[in-house]
């Protein structure tokens, strides 16, 4: 399973974007989908998920602001990140995992993309 991430970029805090994941055709059929984030000097962190049947999960950290969807027709997870804060600021990765019972922790997720830049600027 290939994981192609993208969207990242730099925003001031406050500003919004929006990540995208592309992945094979079958991969919202089969696959719970998740996004985690690293930043300089820390350990990777969940961020969000999206099971195959639509439900999801996400970090104390981000509820409220972030929204994971995803597009079948695309074969595209998207996160949608708003009211961006510095704290934000860490590489995001996309990953792909069989019955996660979307729990929040990378080892639940089998396949991973190449991480995508975020930096939110105070």
């Amino acid at each position: 399973v290939q994981l192609q991430a993208s969207g990242g970029g730099s925003v001031q805090a406050g500003g919004s974007l929006r990540l995208s994941c592309a992945g094979p055709g079958y991969i919202f059929s089969q696959y719970d989908m998740g996004w985690f984030r690293q930043a300089p000097g820390k350990e990777r962190e969940f961020v969000a998920a999206i099971s195959r049947n639509g439900g999801t999960n996400y970090a104390d950290s981000v509820k409220g602001r972030f929204t994971i969807s995803g597009d079948n027709a695309k074969n595209t997870v998207y996160l949608q990140m708003n009211s961006l804060k510095p704290e934000d600021t860490a590489v995001y990765y996309c990953a792909a995992g069989l019955h996660t019972i979307l729990r929040p922790t990378a080892g639940s997720y089998n396949y991973w993309g190449q991480g995508t830049q975020v930096t939110v600027s105070s």
